[in-house]
């Protein structure tokens, strides 16, 4: 391939300098730049000259020029795209760069320069944010089981559990009946994790378990309760609270928790719950129509790709 190729190649390239990358073309026989984006002189701070015959060692240290050759040496034996992360002290300033390189013929290699740092950075606040979050929430939780113990409730969620709440279930249902009042029954199912975060495996369950926990203590009045009920189920009784007001409160709840920053080793899990809202006595008048209402409804949340609100259907009798 001739130089005239590799110009034209360059000059296409080119185009992508407008988006903050640059490109360069350097010939292999002498390892000086052929071809060099106006961007890239100003990188390398070249005022009044182009980096086109440039040598790398005219550039950068010993051993930043190392990593260029080796990359560079990869991609025209693999014959393929390759793409690699450099850190070059530019004016004192340390600079990171992701550059993507590809062999022109056997005689020239291309490589397109793009600037990281700022997203660098950005990332490194964002994970030391988790990192003090993540701390944040071991202390509340470990204070919260050692005010809560002997008390039994769940240790994970600090919730009830499911004999409290079946109790409270016949009381609520008793009052309603005598008082000619509603209430409102919810099942909460935890929605799988997210692919990028099933291999923190139980550990990453117990953090959202103890998020879930944290947001149901905060949302629920006293007259409600709020328990745990299987592995991975929650359940909410609110108080002469009928089917469309219990729906709007979960919709807000389902929506705090999806924005709820739950962290593990530097990752957000996520949040993300399923719920089925039944009501005393319009979807069910006795306990196991109830339970089983409010268990077909979250199933149905979850057949729907979960994270949303579904409402117990209301039987029609003739």
């Amino acid at each position: 391939m001739g130089l005239a190729d590799a110009d034209v190649a360059a000059a296409l390239l080119g185009l992508a300098e407008p988006h903050g990358s640059f490109v360069a073309v350097k010939s292999l026989a002498t390892g000086r730049y052929v071809y060099a984006s106006p961007g890239l002189d100003d990188l390398f701070e070249r005022t009044e000259s182009s980096i086109v015959g440039s040598l790398d060692t005219d550039l950068m240290r010993s051993d930043e020029v190392q990593a260029m050759r080796r990359v560079e040496q990869a991609a025209m034996a693999q014959r393929s795209v390759v793409v690699s992360e450099h850190r070059l002290e530019l004016a004192g300033r340390r600079r990171e760069f992701s550059v993507t390189r590809a062999a022109l013929g056997s005689e020239f290699v291309m490589a397109l320069w793009a600037e990281r740092t700022e997203e660098r950075h950005r990332e490194s606040h964002l994970q030391r944010a988790l990192a003090q979050i993540e701390q944040q929430q071991k202390a509340i939780e470990q204070l919260r089981r050692e005010l809560q113990a002997g008390s039994g409730r769940d240790d994970v969620s600090g919730l009830y559990l499911r004999a409290q709440f079946d109790d409270q279930l016949l009381r609520e249902i008793d009052l309603s009946t005598r008082e000619h009042r509603e209430f409102a029954l919810v099942l909460i199912a935890l929605d799988p994790l997210p692919a990028a975060a099933q291999s923190l495996g139980a550990e990453a369950q117990q953090r959202l378990l103890e998020g879930l926990g944290r947001m149901l203590r905060a949302n629920t009045r006293a007259m409600d309760a709020a328990c745990r009920v299987g592995e991975h189920h929650f359940a909410v009784l609110l108080s002469g609270v009928g089917l469309a007001t219990a729906h709007a409160r979960m919709e807000q709840l389902r929506k705090q928790c999806t924005a709820q920053i739950v962290v593990l080793n530097g990752h957000d899990l996520g949040l993300s719950l399923s719920m089925g809202v039944a009501s005393f006595p319009h979807t069910a008048s006795k306990q196991d129509e109830l339970l089983h209402a409010s268990e077909a409804a979250v199933h149905e949340a979850q057949r729907r790709g979960g994270n949303q609100v579904v409402l117990a259907s209301i039987p029609f009798g003739t």
